[in-house]
């Protein structure tokens, strides 16, 4: 059955992917993205072209702009029966060479902006007694990497809103899944779209070139990797069109897609439940 599905971040990578993929198998695609009449004109064009796309300007940092966008999309179609949290924007960089501000801009796009979407969708979904949330995460998400602190910090807390809201939706009927991704070759990891790195550069002089060096050691690996495996993002639109099409009820809360892990991201998701599962036991006894 047709879904409305309210995709951010479609301007690029997996977004953009996810609008294509949604819509050629009959979903309504609302695709959102900033700058639709400046810096992405183009692509809005494009993906307004395209069968049960409608493209909206959104902006997931500014209040004003979000609410506007949810509210004209539930005034045009009614309902929104999936959102897919997946703007963001990665950035590297030591703890220590990172400026507070620089922290909160991240975090405005990756945590925040999916407080703001959650806010403007669920009024709507309570009141249909029906919704699905998926958000993109990391597939270091459950842990850390050196020099992406920042960024993997806002990917966890959005485990955290997945996980605790979770239960707190569930008698709405509103099922809430994350999709942790492996490194695949989107704009985020090319080189096209800069990110917010850390900008402190006398902190970062003083680390000197072997930081530099572990800095270039960790992404030649993450990156060969990446290609040894032959890492396509199509990989995650699919992945979220297989959560769309199942049946209410059998989603999971977590989703891997990561081949570089080699399943070891399931093993950790499923150990990770199992002491939570435990946890809980010991503090209702």
């Amino acid at each position: 059955m047709s879904k409305t599905i309210f995709i951010t971040g479609t301007s690029t990578g997996f977004g953009k992917l996810t609008a294509i993929t949604l819509s050629n198998a009959g979903h309504t695609v609302i695709a959102g993205m900033r700058g639709t009449n400046g810096k992405n004109e183009a692509v809005a064009k494009e993906l307004a072209a395209l069968s049960n796309v409608e493209v909206v300007d959104i902006d997931v940092t500014n209040d004003e702009s979000v609410t506007k966008a949810f509210e004209q999309t539930l005034a045009k179609h009614g309902t929104i029966d999936v959102l897919i949290n997946n703007a963001g924007v990665a950035g590297y960089g030591v703890w220590e060479s990172w400026t507070l501000d620089q922290i909160r801009n991240m975090f405005e796009v990756n945590f925040y902006g999916v407080i703001r979407t959650y806010q403007a969708v669920l009024p709507s979904m309570r009141k249909a007694k029906n919704g699905l949330i998926i958000n993109l995460t990391s597939g270091a998400s459950g842990h850390t990497l050196p020099f992406m602190g920042p960024y993997l910090a806002s990917k966890f807390g959005i485990e955290s809103i997945t996980e605790g809201i979770q239960d707190e939706l569930s008698e709405f009927g509103i099922e809430n899944v994350s999709i942790q991704p492996g490194v695949y070759p989107t704009e985020m990891n090319n080189g096209q779209k800069s990110g917010l790195q850390a900008d402190k550069a006398d902190i970062i002089a003083e680390y000197g070139e072997e930081a530099a060096a572990k800095f270039n050691a960790l992404g030649g690996a993450l990156f060969g990797k990446m290609a040894q495996y032959d890492m396509n993002p199509q990989t995650i639109a699919d992945g979220i069109l297989s959560l769309v099409n199942m049946e209410k009820g059998t989603r999971p809360l977590r989703l891997p897609l990561d081949a570089i892990a080699q399943g070891t991201d399931q093993e950790f998701i499923t150990a990770r439940a199992e002491i939570k599962a435990k946890w809980l036991s010991a503090y209702s006894n």
